[in-house]
């Protein structure tokens, strides 16, 4: 394939080899993941965020791996938000006021994404962004009939990667050169997930919740020791004076045994002695516990609430802080859908679309974040608003995530309600010396008659309202009244005392 352009507007040769493959990674590739988690300290993890922010990711995002391994509620949370991501509805959007052509791509696009099996795995790893700052996958190129489309998309450790040092926002494979090895254009799905403003390095929660997590861990290790100990008599051995090392050593295993054993073997002249059982209280060890559970649960959803109950009030403020994380979750899928249209849609459009491509109007993925309104509630106000307003079906059925029928696609309509006037004037109304029913019925006032004839009367009223206000209105109304146009209205009162008279003339000749 001859040279193309890349979302900046560079050419270059496309190259449908994994990078990945090349001998000069070979031995990179090959690493083994490292667990700087285990005896962390303060210092030692500040010493791996700071070189982070020189452009040394490895340690970083090692430390990351561990972190979201080993913490229960850590790793909770996340999977909360990346799976919250995974649950939106999605669909490929052309330009506005697209051309045919436009409309086309976007179409060929939404179809093909929907059909691969790989996409939402792709969602859902790009979600590992989250904690580390970046997620980095591989495109492996294939084809599917004519088209040039990715067959799969292979995840990479991040610690695979470090920042340019003379661009600290461009990542590169890490290699045995200094600068590290470029990227290859559309070879690569990267996703950055930006909880701060800073350089690569410094963008993953990692290094908000790095500290939370240092503190619960020395908090959960001292509480294991203390109940390691918990209720246990104290006991102390006794040697007496010139004993060797080896008859201490002894006396000191015995010792330790005791606890568990319930018997043990000691030299003649030495004694054992139980002290009281050791005491506390865990409240302290918890309450740290508590403290960092919650501080994790705040950085990565912006409140506790919808992880654990509260005190009073805890349902409203659950309300709040849900409402919070739908915002998160849509500031995270604005994010994402950057991510996509760069690395994803416009590869799959420049290497497959027949036509020149715009890169101010290229077709983009928009998840629906939008959520359903109340159907009952509006199904109350909207015949109610509809009197002052014109109100769009199509807005009506968006709020309620109705979709449009399709061509000849079956739809349900509401059954007529049949009236129920009982058997006695049902029998009346049926019987055979009524031969004018059907006329009579046509002589009625309908529901349209109705608010045809009070429209053009409450028109003025209306107007009022919008304009000054309703007690304004109310005040003008007197002045409002030769205004209003009453001819439909008499027509339709005309038509009603004449078919009240007749029925009432029809319900006396029955009763007789």
């Amino acid at each position: 394939m001859g040279r193309i352009l890349d979302i900046s507007g560079q050419p270059f040769d496309f190259d449908d080899e994994m990078q990945t493959r090349s001998d000069e990674l070979a031995m990179v590739m090959k690493r083994t993941q490292e667990h700087p988690s285990s005896g962390v300290t303060p210092n030692r993890a500040a010493q791996m965020l700071r070189d982070a922010e020189r452009g040394d990711l490895t340690a970083q995002a090692d430390l990351a791996f561990d972190m979201e391994e080993k913490d229960t509620h850590l790793f909770s949370e996340l999977s909360k938000r990346r799976l919250a991501i995974q649950a939106l509805e999605w669909r490929i959007a052309p330009a506005r006021d697209a051309s045919a052509q436009e409309k086309k791509d976007a179409d060929m696009l939404n179809e093909y994404l929907h059909d691969a099996a790989w996409f939402e795995d792709a969602l859902f790893d790009a979600g590992d962004a989250i904690l580390k700052g970046y997620s980095m996958q591989e495109i492996e190129w294939g084809w599917l009939g004519k088209m040039r489309v990715p067959v799969v998309l292979h995840h990479r450790d991040p610690a695979l990667f470090c920042a340019n040092p003379d661009n600290l926002n461009e990542l590169r494979l890490r290699d045995a050169s200094y600068h590290g090895l470029e990227l290859q254009p559309f070879g690569w799905f990267m996703h950055r997930a930006k909880s701060r403003t800073g350089y690569v390095g410094t963008n993953g929660l990692v290094r908000t919740l790095i500290w939370p997590f240092i503190f619960k861990n020395y908090s959960v290790r001292d509480f294991a020791e203390f109940l390691e100990i918990y209720g246990l008599p104290m006991r102390v051995g006794k040697y007496p004076t010139g004993s060797t090392n080896r008859e201490k050593a002894t006396l000191m295993q015995a010792v330790m045994d005791i606890g568990r054993r319930a018997g043990g073997i000691i030299p003649m002249g030495m004694t054992l002695d139980f002290q009281s059982a050791a005491d506390g209280q865990s409240d302290p060890f918890m309450a740290m516990i508590g403290w960092a559970e919650k501080a994790i649960s705040k950085a990565i959803l912006g409140g506790t609430l919808t992880t654990e109950a509260g005190d009073k009030g805890a349902r409203s403020l659950g309300e709040v802080h849900d409402e919070v994380r739908r915002e998160i979750r849509n500031a995270d899928v604005g994010q994402l859908a950057r991510s996509i249209n760069r690395d994803l849609i416009y590869p799959l459009l420049a290497l497959n679309s027949d036509s020149t491509i715009d890169i101010n109007r290229l077709p983009g993925i928009v998840f629906d974040t939008s959520e359903a309104g109340d159907i009952t509630a509006l199904s109350d106000a909207i015949p109610k608003l509809a009197a002052g307003m014109r109100i769009p079906v199509s807005w009506i059925q968006e709020k309620l995530h109705i979709p449009q029928p399709v061509g000849d696609e079956a739809v349900f309509t509401a059954q007529p309600v049949v009236p129920d006037n009982g058997p006695q004037k049902e029998a009346a109304l049926s019987a055979d010396d009524i031969p004018q029913e059907d006329d009579i019925d046509r002589m009625g006032v309908s529901p349209e008659d109705w608010q045809r004839s009070v429209d053009p009367l409450l028109k003025p009223v209306i107007l009022s309202v919008l304009k000054d206000g309703p007690e304004a209105a109310m005040n003008k109304a007197a002045s409002l009244y030769p205004q209003m146009d009453d001819a439909e209205l008499i027509d339709m009162l005309t038509r009603a005392i004449f078919v009240a008279d007749i029925w009432g003339r029809l319900d006396a000749a029955a009763d007789h």
